[in-house]
């Protein structure tokens, strides 16, 4: 679990979902340039960590929010989890920003329109919408706000086609959404950061 900045004090707050075989501090590192003295950024971990990387000589650690085994309780404890950490850290008038990135998409997609806490902004980075959350449950929970989709011209583990499909299919059954591209990889944009952080 990783905090930047002050919850209590904090005018918005951000969830930040990291991805597939990061952790809390990766996903902050990357947020960075979104940190001001009015924002608390709030980043849980997956529960679930394995050695992402393994060799004699070097142990690396990494997270994952959810795998196919038993993935209905898998999915139940995953949005109990963030549930528990947003009311223990957050007081509930605070308006929350949602940003997942890569696996992080999904955890945020599906939590967001099921929590009973208001949700000011979804934010897709590098992640595909997951077909299990209808665009009823988006439209009802953002209303005319759009769902931000990013993705970088040259992610090669999410390729753009695939988030210009999603948002494409988002948008034919009555879903707004924003679609930002940028030059680079699979990673959190700082350019398109500054331009969701203003």
């Amino acid at each position: 679990m990783g905090v930047a900045g002050d919850p209590d004090t904090a005018a918005e707050a951000w969830l930040v979902l990291h991805g597939y075989g990061m952790l809390a501090r990766g996903i902050l590192h990357w947020f960075q340039k979104a940190e001001r003295a009015d924002r608390v950024l709030i980043a849980p971990e997956a529960l679930s960590r394995f050695y992402s990387q393994l060799s004699d000589a070097k142990r690396v650690v990494g997270a994952s929010w959810v795998t196919r085994e038993d993935l209905a309780n898998e999915l139940e404890d995953q949005y109990q989890y963030v549930n528990r950490v947003i009311a223990d850290i957050l007081p509930p008038t605070t308006p929350l920003h949602v940003h997942g990135f890569s696996q992080g998409v999904s955890v945020g997609a599906r939590w967001s329109v099921r929590t009973e806490r208001p949700i000011t902004r979804l934010v897709c980075w590098a992640g595909t919408m997951p077909e299990d959350v209808p665009a009823d449950s988006l439209k009802r929970t953002f209303g005319r706000e759009p769902i931000h989709l990013v993705v970088g011209d040259r992610d090669v583990r999410v390729p753009p086609e695939r988030i210009a499909a999603d948002a494409a299919r988002l948008r034919t059954n009555g879903v707004a959404v924003k679609l930002h591209r940028f030059d680079g990889g699979h990673r959190v944009d700082e350019g398109v950061l500054a331009t969701l952080s203003s």
